[in-house]
Order: C-alpha cells, then structure tokens, then sequence
C-alpha cells in the first residue's frame, strides 16, 4: 500500500462521511452511519483493488472514532509538527473533528511543557488526545494568517474571522487569541454557516410560546429582546425571526459584532471600532436608510439602549440581544442603561430568556428517584429524575441539546408598571399572574418527560429561589 493510495482513500471517505478502522494491504475496513452507496463502494474497490469491508455504526460512535482516530492520525505519540503534518494539515484534521463532533469551540492552550487541545461539545468541555504536539505557535500562526490578523504581534489579545472549503462546504469560524503565562491561547467559535436550518419551526420552542413569537414579530413596530448568557443560543432565536420576516416587500437591516450568519435579503453591517464604525454611528445610519426591521447584534451600553428604544418607537421593528438572567431582570437591567420605564413601557413588546441543556441519550437513561420538595406553585407533586448512564451511542449519558424558553409579553398592566418605574418584586409577581413559566419550571417538564435530568437543569438553569 503506497501512500498515495492512503491518501486517495482517505479523500474518498472523508467525501462519503466513512471512517476508516484498519487498512491494510489485504483488506479495508471501514464504518458509515447508513447503507454505503454503490458510488462509495465502487471508488474505494477501484482505488484500493482489495476486499472492503463495511460496518454500520451509530453517528455517535463516529464522532468519537473521529475526534480519537483521526486527530492521532495526524499527530502521533512518535512524530511531531514536522515529521507528521504542517499546521496547515493538522489546523484542517482539528476543525474537521470540531465540525464533525458538533463543538461550538476550539481551546488550543499552551501549557508549561505541553499542549492542550479541548472542544466544547453541547455546551461542556472535553480534552481531545495530542500527544507530540507541543508547540501552540505554528498552530495559532495558522489560524492568524487565515484570520488576517498579524502573526509577530504576540503581546496583546487579537480577534477576527475566517472561512474556509472543508469536505466540499464552506465553514465560517471567528478567532480570539490572548497573551498567556506559557504562550499564547486561541479559541475558535465555529459559527452556523447553513441558513437553511435557520427557521422558526427549528427552534424546539413549544407552540403555545412560538404563537407569542410569531405575533410579536408580525407588530410594525416595538422591541422584541431575546436574553441570556453567551452560548445560549440567542442568536439562532434572533436570526429565526428575521428569516421569518425576511421578505421582499421589507427593508431588513442589522448591525452586528461580527455577522455570524450571512443572511440573503437582509442587509447586514459589521461593525468595526478601529475605524469609529461602532454600534451607535451603525444604528443611526441604519435609521436613514428606510428600514422596516433593524437587528442590533446585542445591547451593551445605554446609548444604543436608548437609540434602539426610540428607533422602535417611531415604526420600526426592532429586535436585539441582551446578557441577563431572566425576562423580568432584562426590564430593570434597562432601567439601569438609563432608558426611562415610560420609554420602555410603550417601545418593548415581548422577552424571551432561554438556555441550553443537555438532552439524554433515550437509549441509556434510567429512571431515578421522584422529587417533591418543589413548592406547591412551582410545582405540585413529584418530578420524575433521571440518571445519565452512557453507552456507545451518545457522551457521558447525553447527546445534543434542548433549548427552555421563558416568554414574557409586555401587557397593558406590565406597561403600567414600566410606567411608574415598579420595583423587580412587583414585576416578577405581574409576569406571574399573567402566567408565565419561568425558565426552571420550563425544565422541571423536560425533566418529568425524560428528556433531561434535574442535575443538569441545576446546572444550566440555577435551582428554585422561590
């Protein structure tokens, strides 16, 4: 077996989704995810001129062979950078495995004597295998150069974009480097590139709440915020309405930090501070350009509040990003901006908090012991708990993730309150009364229908402070 022919099956499967298990001169083996194609089958026979042998296995195995195998296919416990692969290869086997593996990061961290490499995967962070590279800098220079940042300045933090042509799709990823004690640190945001997937009906929010949504978003005009930490998924939530408001006869704008998802029909601004190109000499222009929807990418300062509070005011419809904890905390998070609650109470329409948990493998989980010790307005009687077991179809007991939402339209008696710049207390207890479940409650039912546990819901959500 010649490397050459390595090579070209090694193309063949990475074209067709097919891992390799052994190769020899003898036999191929390999595992797919469904039925090879009779084309798979015909290019491998052709290349290798020996028996191929297929076996099925479960997407989930697949990644896991991928991230273990394919990694150390580059980087080998006897080689190094030189002898096994340029940064270029072995930057492209990294961000293939991130793809694949379904991570929404890359950490590559230099340690004292070695160097770390870990993917965050549905929110958590596992360590990938790297024995034999222990050099960060050709791997950060690499990503430097296809972010177009510069590669001799090594002393301050730098951040840009990329994308790049992996298994014939065009990925788009963001770059952040940082000065550390033993070097210097990347991490790389793999960013959702395929604008298809981006709709409503893909949110996994329940139809009694993606009806609020929907009316909302059909308003000329108003405020509609979407609230949570980073990594929460506020901006999949974003850009499903504007996909959805998204037609000819509307002038759709958004000024975003960057442009994570290219968007055909709107017209999105990416700002940029070096050059004064920031959020607020965005949004004003945008007001001058006739729109009838204007994205603001996140509220951060209590300038762009009040400029995106007014802009909803006066027939636009406005939708942004806020990092708060819960809906009613967004409303005295504004107030705290300097945005003054009678401007509020007429500009903003609906909040939406929301999280991402870790959702069971339906093949592993098991029944755990009932809960009750939930107050009675938070929930009566017992919740059904479940353990996270693991098996060779998922990741420590889980695989993918389930979004909560907590949806708060603003009604006339919330905009009285607003009004008279009410205390959180008075808030809370009107969002109540008008029956809104808050994000813990959302989770307590995924976790009676088993599709999470209460450890996990803690987790991401905090427990019951009520």
């Amino acid at each position: 077996m010649t490397p050459a022919t390595q090579r070209a099956v090694e193309g063949i499967c990475q074209a067709y989704q097919a891992i390799i298990v052994d190769f020899t001169a003898e036999r191929l083996h390999i595992a797919v995810a469904e039925t090879p194609s009779h084309a798979l089958m015909a290019e491998l026979r052709f290349a290798t001129h020996c028996p191929v042998e297929v076996e099925c296995w479960p997407r989930a195995k697949l990644e896991q062979f991928n991230v273990k195998g394919s990694i150390s296919a580059s980087v080998t416990a006897e080689g190094t950078l030189e002898q096994y692969g340029t940064a270029v290869e072995i930057i492209n086997a990294l961000l293939i495995q991130a793809l694949q593996k379904r991570a929404s990061d890359i950490h590559i961290e230099p340690q004292k004597d070695s160097l770390r490499l870990r993917l965050r995967v549905d929110g958590v962070l596992q360590q990938l295998p790297c024995t034999g590279v222990e050099n960060s800098a050709p791997l950060i220079a690499r990503l430097k150069i296809l972010a177009s940042l510069d590669i001799a300045e090594r002393r301050v933090p730098q951040d840009g974009q990329f994308s790049l042509v992996l298994n014939d799709n065009t990925e788009s990823f963001r770059l952040s480097t940082l000065p550390t004690r033993f070097g210097e640190k990347a991490v790389v945001r793999l960013m959702q590139s395929d604008s298809h997937t981006i709709a409503l009906e893909n949110l996994g929010m329940p139809s009694p709440l993606l009806k609020r949504y929907r009316e909302a978003l059909a308003r000329p005009q108003g405020m509609i915020l979407v609230t949570g930490p980073t990594g929460s998924g506020k901006t999949f939530t974003l850009y499903s309405g504007l996909s959805w408001l998204n037609i000819a006869t509307r002038n759709l704008c958004s000024v975003e930090d960057p442009v994570e998802i290219p968007l055909e029909g709107v017209n999105q601004t990416q700002i940029h501070a070096k050059s004064g190109l920031d959020f607020h000499r965005v949004l004003r222009a945008l007001l001058r350009q006739d729109p009838d929807v204007i994205m603001v990418g996140e509220i951060r300062d209590g300038e762009t509040a009040e400029i995106a509070v007014k802009a909803a005011q006066t027939g636009h419809l406005v939708l942004s990003t806020l990092h708060t904890n819960s809906t009613t905390e967004t409303l005295v998070r504004l107030g705290q901006m300097g945005v003054p609650g009678y401007l509020l109470a007429s500009a903003l329409k609906l909040v939406i908090a929301q999280r991402l948990v870790r959702k069971l493998c339906p093949h592993c989980r098991q029944p755990a012991q009932a809960t009750s010790h939930f107050p009675p307005h938070i929930w009566p009687g017992t919740v059904q708990n479940w353990q996270a077991i693991g098996c060779e179809r998922c990741f420590s007991g889980f695989y993918g993730r389930l979004p909560l939402f907590e949806l708060l339209p603003v009604s006339a008696r919330l905009q009285n309150a607003l009004a008279k710049s009410a205390p959180p207390e008075e808030l809370t207890e009107i969002a109540r009364q008008q029956g809104m479940n808050t994000l813990f409650v959302e989770g307590l039912h995924c976790v009676n229908r088993g599709e999470t546990t209460l450890e996990e819901l803690t987790r991401v959500a905090g427990g019951s402070d009520e």
